[in-house]
């Protein structure tokens, strides 16, 4: 298969997620389930290909956006712990607001999740809210010494209001320290890129091993 037609199935199965499209011809997941023809198994699978280099992805594009403006800032800081010994994503070495630095913790919730869907079709950003509501109770053993910020948001795109929050004010400062006033969409573009990417992979991820793309997904 081509370069072209590969970046083409990709393109297509990532925004066939939004209408509703079908992406591909019904197949069994390599966790042995079955996948429907729109595609929505990939993104909730156990062995989800998109889910960890999509976290990656969009922690490594908040920690870039923050150290653009000057803030140095380091992933899983060591010592840092809540109650179940798991670190939050990330930390600033200096102040963020008011003396103190700002942790941050990133999600990307599955909008067709069926948990999720009692929620997610009756207002947008349902899902990455709920998310943000319990990492922060998770975190709420951190104290008063540092702002937390939980950045949720879903994967057909709609954010948490945290992450909203963390977004508008650090957009902000890289117009300022920037001086490009479409410094903050470039900003909310890489956010973007990095949650379809990782849908793309999740949902190429339920391939059998060595099957071919003209097989399963519509091109």
């Amino acid at each position: 298969m081509g370069v072209w037609s590969v970046v083409t199935s990709l393109t297509f199965s990532v925004d066939s997620l939004r209408v509703g499209a079908v992406t591909n011809v019904p197949h069994r997941c390599q966790c042995g389930s079955m996948v429907d023809s729109l595609g929505h198994h990939g993104l909730s699978c156990s062995r989800s290909a998109g889910r960890i280099p999509r976290h990656a992805s969009l922690n490594d594009v908040i920690r870039r956006a923050l150290v653009s403006v000057k803030v140095p800032a380091i992933l899983e800081p060591v010592g840092l712990t809540r109650d179940d010994g798991k670190r939050p994503d990330g930390m600033t070495l200096v102040p963020w607001s008011m003396g103190r630095p700002l942790v941050w913790d990133a999600t990307c919730v599955d909008t067709f999740a069926v948990s999720h869907l009692p929620g997610t079709s009756s207002g947008a950003g349902h899902a990455a809210t709920t998310a943000e509501d319990n990492k922060r109770r998770k975190y709420s053993t951190l104290g008063s010494g540092y702002i937390f910020e939980h950045f949720g948001v879903e994967t057909l795109g709609s954010w948490g209001p945290s992450a909203r929050r963390l977004f508008k004010d650090l957009a902000s400062r890289l117009v300022d320290a920037s001086g490009d006033q479409r410094a903050g969409q470039y900003f909310a573009q890489r956010i973007s890129i990095a949650i379809q990417r990782g849908n793309a992979a999740s949902l190429l991820g339920t391939l059998p091993a060595g099957g071919e793309l003209e097989g399963v997904f519509y091109l």
